[in-house]
């Protein structure tokens, strides 16, 4: 039997994607996490989810049992306390007890930067790497400077910056070389730093193919989305000050702003090349890393439960809407007593000479300013009025995504300053009943953007409440004449709505 890898920091950024990547490759995995039973629902079946706190010892006991390498991938940044001092012990703890276990290998992911006067963030980071060392086990530190990647604290800063601000007041961190590195050649390394042929424990210095500042990444970010952005420099903009003003455009909290501020000043760009040499990575330059990093996320929303991403982070719901990264999502729901085929018919039928559920004149109008400016309008109907297919126009949308009885995507073609898709889920729920869940999610492009979603908001209230409405009147109906039949009885259950 393969000796399990022991993986930390788990629900964090990169330890979340790199137990996906470990996951897919077959690798024997057991998670660490202070939370287990919130890690127990994302990780796979093959993968062993355990409790353990590097800030208990006494959690550790049992962590390391038959466990030959390990990932330590936790750090303190975002804590209100003296997060040094937190990093510290946990690392003491964690080397403490692999070190009793007998563990051949840690692979840390540490901060790169050089010289004197580092910031407490990147000096703690590079403490921990040599705490880990006491364990006697072959350290492998990865030392990483701009991460690179959807949902990353940097990236999510670059691009909140760059949608909501068309003239930005730059501090001088603004143009600080580094190096950064997509989210993806980051995975490659911590995955062949398991088994990289070494003597000794070795810092590795790894990057991407450019040598650039944040200034540069947000002006390419810029290009890629197609906005005009112009930025000023200023001499003067304190970390305290720098912090706060991405408190407010950004969804940064102002603590982790500050510590990732002071952290900037510092330029961070690999002197040391010897990991093209040791691992079989290619790291990829700036403009390819931003964009797969607005690619992938296109494919995580999409693959993803909209829905999901909002409850479990407590959002709260608005008449304008919730943000999802920079997205904009109404939402609601019902559940009703039909079958999920009764549910779900009112679904395919939507659109076309069907109609919407309701303020079929609304969607006519917008359909029509739509052909003024010289979009598609709502003149293509649909294919069918009974039966759907991915890749068919309905009216100014196309289906994106559909499986019967379960899902309809549509993504929508009319002239917008940005995107927008239109979702809607059917689920089992409890005592027989079905979850029908509507999702209306909108990725605008700059101010513009944000602008037309909100003027449009108001006419949503009534629009979207309509439309689920109408689903579940519909459902309702196909229930009733499937009890008239002899199919069962459908009668209205508990409802929800969330905007």
């Amino acid at each position: 039997m393969k000796s399990p890898i022991l993986l930390t920091g788990c629900t964090g950024y990169v330890g979340g994607r790199l137990r996906r990547v470990l996951e897919e490759r077959g690798h024997a995995l057991r998670c660490m996490a202070r939370q287990p039973e919130r890690l127990a629902e994302m990780a796979s079946d093959t993968t062993e989810v355990i409790g353990g706190d590097v800030l208990k010892p006494e959690s550790l006991e049992q962590v390391f049992e038959g466990v030959e390498t390990a990932f330590y991938l936790i750090h303190s940044m975002g804590s209100n306390q003296d997060f040094e001092q937190h990093d510290r012990e946990g690392a003491e703890n964690f080397a403490r007890a692999a070190g009793q276990a007998g563990v051949k290998r840690i692979v840390y992911l540490g901060g790169l930067a050089h010289g004197e006067g580092l910031s407490p963030h990147l000096r703690s980071r590079h403490e921990v790497g040599e705490v880990l060392k006491s364990s006697g086990a072959t350290v492998v530190e990865l030392r990483a400077s701009i991460v690179l990647g959807s949902g990353s604290l940097s990236f999510e800063m670059i691009r909140s910056l760059v949608e909501r601000l068309p003239i930005m007041i730059t501090p001088r961190w603004v143009e600080v070389k580094a190096q950064p590195i997509a989210i993806d050649d980051l995975l490659d390394y911590l995955v062949h730093a398991v088994d990289v042929p070494l003597d000794d424990s070795k810092v590795f210095e790894v990057g991407g193919a450019d040598q650039v500042s944040y200034g540069d990444l947000m002006r390419e970010y810029a290009r890629q989305r197609g906005l005009r952005r112009w930025m000023i420099r200023v001499p003067i903009l304190t970390p305290r000050l720098s912090s706060l003003w991405l408190g407010l455009v950004t969804p940064i909290y102002a603590r982790v702003g500050r510590k990732l501020i002071a952290s900037i000043k510092n330029a961070s760009v690999v002197q040391d090349s010897s990991a093209l040499k040791a691992f079989p990575v290619q790291p990829r330059n700036m403009d390819q890393a931003v964009e797969a990093a607005i690619h992938n996320e296109e494919r995580e929303i999409a693959e993803s439960s909209w829905f999901d991403a909002f409850s479990s982070g407590g959002e709260s719901r608005g008449w304008a809407g919730v943000h999802f990264r920079n997205r904009l999502v109404d939402i609601r729901e019902r559940t009703v007593n039909a079958s999920a085929q009764d549910a779900f018919t009112p679904i395919r039928r939507i659109g076309g000479a069907n109609g919407w559920f309701g303020y079929d004149w609304l969607w006519r109008l917008r359909g029509f300013l739509d052909l003024l400016v010289g979009g598609v309008g709502v003149r293509r109907g649909r294919r069918s009025q009974e039966t759907l297919r991915v890749g068919d126009a309905l009216d100014f949308w196309r289906v994106e995504a559909y499986e019967p009885d379960r899902l309809l995507r549509l993504r929508a073609e009319m002239k917008l300053p940005g995107r927008a898709w239109l979702e809607f889920e059917v689920e089992p729920s409890e005592g027989g009943q079905v979850k029908i869940r509507q999702t209306a999610l909108y990725d605008p492009v700059g101010l513009t953007g944000l602008a037309y979603w909100y003027m449009v908001c108001p006419l949503h209230v009534f629009v979207f409440a309509s439309m689920l409405d109408g689903i579940v009147s519909g459902a309702l109906s196909e229930g009733e004449a499937g009890r008239i039949g002899g199919a069962g009885t459908a009668t209205p259950a508990s409802s929800e709505s969330t905007i």
